[in-house]
This record gives C-alpha cells, structure tokens and sequence, in this order.
C-alpha cells in the first residue's frame, strides 16, 4: 500500500534518509517535521564512522548494504564524499574472543575483514603506536563521513525530490482516531497523515509515553574533538579503538577527530519538548584525557590541540540492537531509534528500509529482530525505571 501522506518527526540523518528513500520509491507527499534547524541533534554532533563488523546478522546484512548506500550517495550528493579508508577494530586479549566468535557469522553474510596482528597494524600504518598483544579486525569497505558535508547534502538532495522540510516545528503528541495514527500535533497546530515515522532519538518516550507504549531505551551523553590542522596527516583508517574505550579517524582539512565515553556518567533523561542538545557539557577534564589517552596511540595528536567540541546523546535500548519498524498496537506508526553509537553509520540503510516499511509493508533485509514490539509492558518498565551509567549499557560501537 502506498501512503499518501508521510510525516517524519525528527530532521537528522534517520529521518532525511527516510524522506529520500520515501520519495524515491514514489511517495508524493512527504513532510519533515524539525524542531530546530535541520540537523540540529546527534547527526551534526557524530562521529561519522562506519564499520559493517557488527554482532548481529540483521546489523550485518543491514550495515553490508549501508555502505554501499554511502558510496552510492558518494556520487549522487553535492559536496559529499565518503572517507573511503577502512575501518581498524582493535582489541585487546580480553575482548577478542568474544569478537572472534562472531566471525563465522560475517563469512556467511559476504562481509570481508582481515585479522592483523600488532606487527602487520604497524606496517601498514607507520603513524599508529600498535602494543603487542592488540588484534585488528580490518573493514576494508569501511570508513567516515564528515557530518557537515553529508547532512546539508542529504537535506538539499530530498528538497530537489519534492520533500518539505519544516523547521522550528515542535512536535507536542501523535493523534490517534479508530485504533491509528491519523496525524501529530505540532506548535503550528495539527497535521493530518497516513503514516508518522518518529526519528527523533532521545525525544521519543516523550510522544510514545503518553500513547501508554513507551520503549525501553536511554541516552547518554557523548563527546568528540577535532584537532587542530596538522603539518603532516597520519595516513590511517577509521578506528575503533575499544582497548582506549574510544575511537579516532581523519577529519577535513587535514585534521583529527577523536571521541571518548564517559563511563561513570549516568544516562540523560530528556523531560521536555524544548530541550537542546546546546544544553550538554562534557565531563570536566575529559577533553585532557582524550588528548593523553589518544597522544600516545597517535603520536600525531601530541602537538595538535583540540580545535573544537560537539556534544550529543547516544541512544541504546535494553538489549543494545536499534528499534526498527511499525508498532503493532498503532497502525501507520513507525520508529527509528536507538542505534547504540551507530545511528550515523546505520542511517542509509535505515532510512530505506523504514521507507520499505511504510510503503510496502515488508523490508528487503529481515529486520524483525529490530521490531518495537521485541519488548514486554514488564521489561520496558523496569529498565527505564533503572538509573544506568554508560558502563552498563551494551557497549556498541559504531
């Protein structure tokens, strides 16, 4: 069934590739809705790197397709290129098993990677500081995007296919009538639609809880740094650097951009339809010990000071895999949210395949594992009456 009308709550990356893939599936009538400017929440603030060494073989398969979708976007979006470099996942001796287990499982989805000792990192990349004992798990597809390119681009592309984007819009509830959602109201006043898809992350308990269908997922705060241009650019890849609990990859301009966790902070609890993400401050101090952590792995950055820094919330559900699809209990509601420190990395192939979803009923990739409806009134009540800091959540990165 084809909809006629489609509002998207939510003007980042998950959303705008919805709208594209809505639009070039022959959808006429599609609407963003922002609250903000356009990009305006966690999509601006990420850290753009993409991996499809996943833990899961929906994430694979999904992710398998994503970067083909962003190297296709590559060529079709104006002022956008995809960081082709790779993608270095590093482990130490204690965390490797658990992802060597997995390897089986990326031979059987066509995912290629290479396993890299500390010796092979070194020489391939002579910039890098490699302990022994480490093991690299290389994504040769992988690599970035650089946010300030990739969302304009996304959002001048889906303008030119017809999409309306408006921002400064407050979504305040969804509207329900017979069993469905017929709409949403807004601080404009109310909008009628056949289908709303909400992709706005940290904002989602806000217009699910009132619908007595809330989900189980929590957000934390989160921190990246851009160094300051650098004479000579380390030639490396993308890296997840679990053993550092961070990651570092190139930036424009011949620069770095490196990110951290906080462990010991708690989740961020967003309570109101005007909350900014220009409130969040990272930890005290923190940026310190980014730039000593990283100086040694990277020798580079001990003479580049941090330029800049963007702070945003990652959004996890209780079991760690993004919610994905249509909500069983409200027919012509969809939801895209809680893809762990991923949702930049997942978002071309999460946009097609809600756009998949909403038009057609059934995806191209087996998503199911993904659904809303995975949780139980019980389990989600219970974990978001838990206050939980970011060490206890299931740590996923990109």
């Amino acid at each position: 069934m084809t909809m006629s009308d489609v509002l998207i709550l939510g003007g980042g990356v998950t959303g705008l590739s919805t709208a594209y893939h809505l639009a070039r599936r022959g959808v006429r009538r599609i609407t963003i809705l922002e609250k903000g400017p356009v990009g305006d929440g966690s999509s601006s603030r990420a850290g753009g790197i993409i991996t499809g060494l996943l833990w899961s073989e929906p994430g694979v398969l999904a992710r398998r397709r994503a970067l083909e979708l962003f190297r296709e976007l590559s060529d079709e979006l104006d002022g956008y290129t995809f960081g082709a470099v790779g993608c270095l996942n590093l482990f130490d001796p204690a965390s490797w098993p658990d992802r060597a287990r997995l390897l089986p499982l990326y031979d059987r989805c066509g995912a290629p990677y290479e396993i890299l000792d500390a010796a092979e990192m070194r020489r391939r990349w002579p910039a890098l500081v490699i302990d022994d004992g480490l093991t690299g798990l290389h994504d040769p597809l992988g690599g970035y995007s650089e946010p300030h390119e990739y969302v304009p681009a996304l959002a001048q592309r889906v303008r030119e296919l017809g999409v309306t984007i408006r921002e400064h819009t407050t979504v305040t509830g969804i509207a329900t009538a017979g069993g469905r959602v017929v709409g949403v109201q807004t601080s404009d006043g109310a909008l009628a639609a056949d289908a709303v898809v909400a992709t706005v992350y940290g904002w989602t308990n806000l217009l699910l809880a009132p619908l007595g269908m809330p989900l189980p997922v929590k957000s934390f705060v989160h921190q990246r740094y851009v160094s300051r241009p650098l004479a000579t650019p380390p030639a490396i890849p993308a890296i997840n650097a679990n053993h550092l609990m961070g990651y570092v990859r190139p930036a424009h301009g011949g620069r770095l951009l490196a990110g951290i966790e906080s462990a010991d902070r708690t989740e961020w609890r967003v309570t109101g339809t005007n909350f900014r993400l220009t409130e969040l401050q990272a930890p005290p101090g923190i940026d310190a010990v980014l730039h000593e952590r990283f100086s040694g792995f990277v020798p580079a950055l001990a003479d580049a000071p941090w330029e800049s820094a963007h702070v945003g919330l990652l959004t996890f559900s209780s079991d760690g895999e993004p919610v994905l699809g249509p909500v069983g209990a409200l027919p012509g509601l969809f939801v895209g949210v809680a893809f762990h420190s991923g949702g930049f990395a997942y978002n071309p192939v999460s946009g097609m395949l809600l756009a998949e979803y909403v038009s057609a009923g059934r995806t191209s990739i087996d998503v199911s594992a993904f659904s809303p409806d995975r949780f139980t009134a019980a389990e989600t009540a219970q974990y978001l009456n838990e206050t939980v800091p970011q060490r206890d959540v299931v740590r996923r990165r990109h």
